[in-house]
């Protein structure tokens, strides 16, 4: 990115920015070896993308709203739908094609979210003053309680049903 790109930044955009470096970071390294999982890195990546889901969902998405006078931004809803899909390929055991799904959805989700014209440029835009106070709340966001995986056949009909509502599906590369 370019100079001018950076300076537009505020501080909510690199907030955001930072923890997405640092969930990529954690999600390459869950697949060093092809055919082979890390545990480690896979669960520190769960628990990272549930805590930032949740960051955005109960933080900043209801931040920007209120700046809004309660109208919520156009993107929410798409929004809301990835963290869905995102959220519960995150219940069962993962495997080379829930992995390739999860990424598949965050190409696409984190544009929408890093753009110039994204989620968190526009938040920092309509937060002005407000910005630092919904900093320290972020940072403040506990740690998310992770439960074990489950691979019934009604949490992968769940997973089936949520990534159709967001537009995408398993094992399959989306257009």
């Amino acid at each position: 990115m370019g100079q001018p790109e950076e300076e537009n930044r505020g501080m909510l955009t690199e907030f955001f920015l930072e923890d997405h470096r640092r969930l990529d970071g954690l999600f390459q390294a869950t697949v060093v070896h092809p055919g082979t999982i890390n545990d480690c890195a896979y669960a520190q990546f769960r628990a990272g993308l549930l805590r930032h889901i949740g960051m955005e969902e109960k933080i900043l998405l209801p931040a920007a709203q209120r700046q809004r006078r309660g109208e919520p931004l156009p993107i929410a809803a798409k929004l809301r739908l990835d963290h869905g899909a995102l959220a519960s390929l995150l219940m069962p055991t993962p495997t080379a094609t829930i992995l390739a799904a999860i990424q598949n959805i965050l190409v696409d989700h984190n544009v929408l979210e890093e753009g110039a014209d994204g989620l968190y440029r526009t938040c920092d835009a309509l937060a002005g003053p407000e910005a630092e106070l919904i900093l320290a709340s972020l940072r403040a966001a506990p740690e998310v309680t992770v439960m074990p995986y489950n691979d019934s056949p009604a949490v992968m009909n769940a997973v089936l049903r949520a990534l159709v509502r967001a537009g995408y599906h398993l094992g399959e590369q989306n257009p």
